[in-house]
């Protein structure tokens, strides 16, 4: 019996040496291990969910929900539409009543025959139906500008997880960006316009001002202090009477029309401000989500790469594997 003892006893040994023995496809695994070993995939292993033992405090409440919500919120893109919204309001509402009641003095005090400033109503009239459809197509710009800002806040949100950005995406971005700045040049020069007529009714109310001032100069009577309101182009050089005087000048800032139309066109030219403003704002807003989607494509891309040659090394791996397997 011992000699048999001691022959399995060698016979074990040989194979454990046998075993010990470091074949090629052994170095070759051991080689890519030292070489790629940072950029080994790490293995996760699931751990099941015991719903039993599980904490009902450890489960996220309502008030956590709406947090996340909250974090995903664009707050500056949501400012800049509030602000945009406003001021595409201000300007569109008090200027079409403002248009109006300017009308109304012109016809009833500068301009009394219908033919002298039928074609100053005509632009008037197209002025209106124009800050209809601005009003209409800055609701759904703002919206979109609005959508494009939750868009982006969702990418840059989820910059390393699941999130795919695609070029059309960024190409969008991009035009956007360019058309808001079209956009903001033209209310510049909206909102320079919108200043006109607040200009002219400064001078009206400022030349009433004077009228009733009592330090007005003795060489000139009230009844010689004049507006006349062809020097602005407004209205050709022949349409009668073309200027008010004294008292009726006086008579015409006490009006109600005079003081409403007044005060809208300030109101309208501070909305088209705050409109070029809130595009500015958009302007920024824009440009820099641009720039994070660039960035998160750009890391789209390392990331794929990255993949790609985690995928080569476990496929050797796999091969070399076999190799021993085979040679085993």
């Amino acid at each position: 019996m011992k000699p048999a003892m001691e022959t399995a006893a060698e016979e074990n040994t040989e194979q454990s040496q046998e075993k010990k023995v470091i074949t090629r496809p052994e170095m070759e695994i051991g080689r890519y291990h030292w070489m790629y070993e940072s950029s080994r995939p790490h293995q996760y292993r699931h751990v099941p969910a015991l719903r039993d033992s599980v904490s009902p405090l450890s489960t996220p409440g309502c008030f956590e929900c709406c947090i996340k919500c909250l974090g995903g919120v664009p707050y500056a893109s949501l400012v800049a539409t509030i602000l945009c919204f406003s001021g595409v309001a201000l300007f569109c509402g008090c200027g079409h009543v403002a248009l109006a009641g300017t009308i109304s003095i012109l016809e009833q005090h500068f301009s009394t025959n219908a033919s002298d400033h039928a074609i100053l109503s005509e632009v008037i009239q197209l002025m209106q139906y124009v800050i209809y459809g601005i009003a209409s197509f800055f609701f759904l710009y703002g919206i979109i500008l609005l959508a494009e800002g939750f868009y982006t806040t969702s990418a840059v949100k989820e910059l390393h997880g699941e999130f795919k950005t695609t070029a059309c995406g960024r190409c969008i971005s991009g035009m956007f960006v360019f058309l808001t700045y079209v956009l903001g040049l033209a209310w510049l020069g909206v909102f320079g316009f919108s200043a006109v007529p607040v200009f002219m009714f400064y001078n009206i109310w400022s030349t009433c001002e004077v009228i009733k001032s009592p330090q007005t100069n003795s060489t000139a009577s009230g009844s010689q202090i004049c507006v006349d309101i062809r020097q602005y182009g407004i209205i050709p050089w022949n349409a009668l009477p073309g200027r008010a005087c004294g008292s009726t000048l006086e008579s015409i800032c006490n009006t109600n029309e005079f003081y409403m139309s007044y005060h809208l066109f300030i109101v309208a030219c501070a909305g088209a401000g705050a409109t070029v403003i809130a595009l500015i704002h958009f302007l920024m807003i824009l440009s820099s989500n641009w720039a994070y989607l660039k960035d998160a494509s750009k890391m789209q891309a390392y990331q794929d790469i990255k993949a790609k040659e985690e995928q080569e090394l476990q496929d050797i791996q796999s091969r070399s594997k076999e190799q021993l397997n085979s040679y085993t």
